[in-house]
């Protein structure tokens, strides 16, 4: 089989790198990652400068699909749009520039699409649902693809919070709770949920970050927007002990706290406690995501999305996400991250 080329926008984030290490051990593929930092197997590229992005993408002219996983984060939705649509422009410009056999363009989503991020929405969420006012980047993203594609197709993935292990992300929950944990342990408290009453109750689900690149691989034969989960659902309050029971906390009843008002003086004890444990990660590698946690433990509606189109169309990978979360955990634990 002729071998294809990807190019992975995003390549050290808690999406493309799990996408980048999927289609390397595929096989059939020749991949380069594209981030801000670079690295090994990694071009280093702003992909907020066009004339950077057109300088380093214009050798790789053997290009056939094209993955975006790349993200910038802001304070405001309406802050959001201009600098991650102009990284995806650039990036599809540079790209289509430089490759006349480019076969797929790839796009990451989330179900901000369907207004998630701003209160209760309808659920289950569907591909086809209605759209909702503006700001909303997700959206821009995805016009611009419709606008621009030509030969070739685009797919536009959506998962839920995704679960991986990448440090330093600014979305990463699995970590969150897996830090938020330890410093409990460490202080001998109990593993509260630190979110809004209502949200211990509300309806979740979430998407592996192994799943979502064998998905996200897959949908490359196909055309257009797909919701992408796990496969089933979960609420924190059933879940919540569990979780606190691997670490071996015991819980309490949920108290409403913002993890980055108190997280924000525990450097000095993870300093301690990576000292004493032999942990191989800075306090800064595993804080980035306090601000996501709030917002995802601040849900007091329910989340998630119908995935029956993708299984309609042949995808049909599940993972349990309590398993999930262990695993993530004991990953974590060998890399030395947490005790």
């Amino acid at each position: 089989m002729k071998r294809k080329t990807a190019l992975v926008a995003g390549a050290n984030g808690i999406i493309g790198r799990n996408l980048v290490e999927h289609l390397r051990a595929d096989g059939g593929w020749d991949v380069t990652g594209l981030s801000r930092r670079g690295g090994p197997g990694s071009i280093a590229v702003d992909l907020l400068d066009a004339a950077d992005t057109r300088a380093k993408l214009s050798g790789l002219d053997g290009t056939t699909h094209l993955f975006y996983a790349a993200y910038q984060d802001k304070p405001t939705w309406a802050e959001l749009v201009p600098p991650n649509l102009a990284m995806l422009t650039n990036f599809v410009d540079a790209a289509v520039a430089a490759a006349p056999g480019l076969e797929h363009v790839s796009m990451m989503q989330g179900y901000k699409v369907y207004g998630a991020h701003l209160g209760p929405f309808k659920t289950p969420a569907r591909e086809t649902d209605a759209g909702h006012l503006p700001p909303e980047f997700n959206v821009d993203q995805q016009q611009f693809l419709e606008r621009r594609a030509g030969s070739w197709t685009w797919s536009a993935i959506r998962p839920s919070v995704v679960g991986g292990t990448a440090l330093g992300n600014p979305m990463n929950l699995a970590l969150v709770i897996a830090v938020y944990a330890s410093i409990s342990k460490e202080l001998g408290v109990p593993l509260r949920f630190p979110g809004k009453p209502g949200a211990y109750d509300s309806l979740l689900e979430m998407t592996d970050a192994g799943l979502l690149a064998s998905a996200t691989v897959w949908a490359t034969g196909r055309q257009g927007a797909f919701n992408i989960a796990n496969g089933d659902l979960f609420r924190w309050r059933e879940l919540w002990p569990k979780l606190a029971a691997y670490f071996d906390l015991e819980v309490a009843p949920p108290l409403r706290m913002s993890l980055v008002d108190v997280m924000a003086d525990k450097a000095p004890l993870w300093t301690s406690m990576a000292a004493r444990h032999g942990l191989s990660a800075s306090y800064a590698d595993v804080s980035s995501s306090w601000a996501f946690a709030d917002f995802v433990f601040g849900w007091d509606y329910d989340v998630f999305a119908d995935t029956s189109k993708s299984r309609r169309a042949g995808f049909h990978e599940y993972v349990e996400t309590e398993q999930m979360f262990y695993r993530l955990f004991d990953e974590f634990r060998k890399a030395r991250v947490i005790p």
